[in-house]
């Protein structure tokens, strides 16, 4: 097979790959999108059945822009596509008043930093007692004194959903071309056009995007890239209801993180039972201390692992029984701070750098695939992509 041309390759359809090539699809461009698997697929950070958004990011206010336009993104692929991605049950953050100012995903006294930014940006929201949690919302059992921070624009996006959809209507459109199960070995740039070789054919192109998840490091081809990039593994649970009510619904509970323990760790987040009384209710917790390779072939999470999680994180907090529905593994791309990074690459202005997302990207995707796509095309910006810029991290520049 000869070498395939289009204006924008894109390397890797999870959660930004997909948001890109659906987006660039309304631009008057060529585009392949690669991806070695066959997407959605549970084989790499986009999947799950749930993702939480909230607009008030205690991570920073420069992403409150990306989530706020996401939202729009979601109801407006929702539309074209007639398909329901986007729950919008609330959002609750706790915290145990023992351990005030906790840090989450890079930033300190995290639902401070919340409440703060949804004042600045005028994001309806409720600063919430312990005993307001507790009459509102009976599943949280809380054992000793709490607040919490309430959004109510917020809950969660399907993102397999999400991903099937943004390709299905990316399909559809003259002149993209998809192509699944294909690896992509190598992407070469040069001042005239950029080259992906795959293990099938050769593909070139004017522009690419490399949003591969856990394996952006290996393809970037960049020591300052790969420097920046770590991956973990992290475990997904399901386990039994005690019982099913109409409070475990989305229609009375919201999506949540708690903050629980002063140890490193001591925070899980969970949602509302989606599937029924009998697909159990999904709940994690996030680890950075073991890191892992997406393409070991060992991807099962034991019942040890989850009961395990159960009796540190689930048990005497949510009404549910230690009995495993299902669990799985996915995969945190993470750069220092759990920042993002969002750029050209260090060497090639002709070639776009498009994760890692730190383990919260899911909710902003969609606006960073905008964000990308106005870019490739040369259009006027929509949102601000310097935060996320490469030169953010010490010692990395452009050579």
């Amino acid at each position: 097979m000869g070498t395939q041309t289009a204006d924008v390759v894109i390397v890797g359809l999870g959660a930004v790959g997909s948001a890109t090539i659906y987006q660039l699809a309304k631009f008057d461009l060529t585009v392949t999108g690669i991806d070695r698997f066959s997407p959605p697929h549970a084989l790499g950070s986009t999947h799950g059945d749930t993702r939480i958004t909230r607009r008030a990011t205690g991570e920073g206010e420069e992403f409150v822009p990306l989530v706020s336009r996401s939202h729009e993104i979601w109801r407006e692929i929702e539309a074209a596509a007639q398909t329901e991605l986007f729950t919008a049950c609330g959002c609750l953050i706790l915290e145990a008043d023992s351990i005030a100012g906790s840090s989450q995903h890079g930033a300190a006294d995290f639902l401070n930093k919340t409440v703060a930014i949804a004042q600045n940006f005028e994001i309806e929201h409720e600063v919430i007692s312990g005993d307001e949690i507790r009459s509102r919302f009976p599943q949280f059992h809380l054992n000793e004194e709490h607040r919490g921070y309430y959004e109510p624009e917020g809950g969660f996006v399907r993102p397999e959903a999400a991903v099937a959809a943004q390709l299905e209507l990316a399909r559809g459109h003259k002149g993209t071309l998809i192509q699944r199960n294909e690896r992509a070995i190598r992407v070469d740039a040069t001042s005239s056009g950029v080259t992906v070789q795959t293990d099938r054919a050769m593909y070139s192109a004017g522009q690419a995007v490399i949003a591969a998840g856990p394996w952006v490091g290996e393809l970037a081809g960049s020591a300052d890239i790969s420097r920046l990039c770590t991956v973990y593994p992290q475990a997904l649970h399901w386990f039994a209801l005690d019982s099913w009510t109409e409070s475990m619904t989305a229609a009375k509970m919201p999506a949540f993180v708690w903050a629980f323990g002063s140890a490193e760790g001591d925070m899980f987040y969970g949602f509302p039972a989606i599937d029924g009384p009998g697909g159990g209710l999904k709940v994690a917790t996030e680890q950075h201390s073991s890191t892992g390779d997406p393409d070991e072939p060992d991807r099962v999470i034991t019942a040890e692992d989850s009961l395990a999680m159960f009796d540190h994180y689930v048990a005497g907090r949510l009404p549910l029984r230690r009995s495993v529905v299902k669990a799985a593994r996915c995969w945190y791309t993470m750069a220092p701070q759990s920042r993002f990074i969002i750029d050209r690459h260090p060497q090639h202005d002709n070639v776009l750098i498009a994760s890692p997302c730190s383990g919260h990207g899911f909710k902003h995707s969609a606006a960073i695939g905008e964000a990308l796509a106005r870019l490739l095309a040369g259009a006027p910006p929509r949102i601000n992509l310097l935060p996320f810029g490469i030169e953010y991290f010490p010692g990395v520049g452009r050579y």
